[in-house]
């Protein structure tokens, strides 16, 4: 298996991961909390796919695809387009609402990209540093792991949060 091949494997179960804690929801239940402050289901499946679109489109040298195929406007946030979650107020998340059709399919989108992107480099693309403000310098491998742990964290904190409001009751 290729380094390609490996990380396709692993973001590709992230898209599934996310579908199962958002699946059967209406917009209210993906926007409520399990306690006050914390993050919604559909603010964290939202920040997945920013985060991923945002990191993996710098590293492709493209645009994000929240902007270049439209998913900003439909999604309507009350947030400037380059918004991706990070230091959020607890109210901002509150204000992360959509459907779970919506938030799948941005997810969906962006994993397209991503293994687009992935799937073309070369086993010495992940060697070249791309961010040196860090001690060791980051490389574009390090970069794509460092994604990819971000999503999955964030995709079993959802399927934890619908399992702690909609099945402790």
């Amino acid at each position: 298996m290729t380094p390609s091949e490996l990380l396709i494997e692993a973001f590709s179960r992230v898209p599934s991961t996310v579908a199962r804690a958002v699946e059967g929801l209406s917009e209210d239940q993906l926007a409520s909390r399990p306690a006050t402050g914390a993050n919604t289901l559909a603010w964290l499946a939202w920040h997945i796919a920013r985060g991923q679109d945002a990191q993996i489109a710098d590293l492709a040298g493209s645009e994000q695809v929240w902007t270049a195929d439209g998913w900003v406007e439909r999604f309507g946030l009350p947030f400037p387009a380059e918004a991706l979650g990070y230091g959020m107020s607890r109210d901002d998340v509150g204000r992360v609402r959509a459907s779970a059709d919506l938030l799948n399919g941005y997810l969906r989108a962006v994993h397209e990209r991503t293994v687009a992107y992935v799937g073309s480099l070369a086993p010495e693309d992940f060697d070249p540093v791309v961010d040196d403000a860090w001690d060791p310098p980051v490389t574009a491998g390090a970069r794509l792991v460092s994604i990819l742990d971000d999503c999955t964290q964030h995709a079993g904190q959802a399927g934890y949060v619908r399992g702690l409001l909609f099945f402790n009751r």
